[in-house]
């Protein structure tokens, strides 16, 4: 099942978000690596270790993400500004993220199955242009057609500007900007940040 999130904004822009998949495999990658470099994460991190990496993709990380492209539950899910690829946003069950599974820090607040969000990136050129939101409207609408009680998000609340490189776990401003409420804390840090636990209810909308 696909999520085909669409809005129009006052200036005509056209949002359009879509789960990853083979075919569109390329998009994504324009967006997390448009500079193809050899060794670059690929969202990876959290979902994979060495030895599936190198039973899905020879060892391979792009194309064990390219693998993982073909389940049915998508790794994530790609925002397209007007045609053209300009966000990833990492969204899938926690159950499906290792990583997350065992973390000491980022502990469940509750029994509820939750999707979680471990990874936002804006495309360069394209921030301040109201990618997230859009991106996340439509992240949270996947996850919802999916059957999906919650979704979670782990981000920082910083005064200012942040750490470009741990921008990926996004700000609570850019999540309660499309529904998400903090409903715990975490030992995990951010830029020194303490990191929140913030959820959009599913079931309550």
């Amino acid at each position: 099942m696909e999520a085909n999130a669409q809005t129009q904004s006052k200036s005509e822009v056209h949002w359009e978000v879509q789960p990853v998949t083979p075919a569109r495999f390329d998009d994504f990658a324009s967006v997390v690596n448009s500079t193809g470099r050899e060794k670059h994460c690929w969202c990876l991190s959290h979902r994979l270790g060495a030895k599936e990496i190198e039973r899905l993709g020879g060892g391979n990380r792009a194309e064990a993400m390219r693998a993982l492209s073909s389940e049915p539950i998508a790794p994530g899910v790609v925002a397209y500004r007007d045609s053209v690829p300009v966000g990833w946003c990492s969204i899938s069950p926690r159950s499906q993220i290792p990583l997350l599974e065992r973390s000491k820090l980022i502990r469940p607040v509750d029994g509820v199955k939750v999707w979680s969000i471990i990874c936002v990136v804006v495309r360069s050129g394209y921030r301040r242009q109201g990618v997230s939101t859009a991106m996340l409207e439509g992240a949270v609408q996947y996850a919802k057609g999916l059957g999906a009680p919650a979704v979670e998000a782990y981000p920082v609340d910083p005064e200012g500007r942040m750490d470009l490189t741990m921008a990926f776990v996004g700000t609570r401003k850019m999540f309660e900007r499309v529904g998400f409420e903090v409903v715990g804390s975490t030992d995990a840090v951010a830029s020194r940040m303490p990191r929140l636990i913030m959820r959009n209810d599913l079931c309550a909308n």
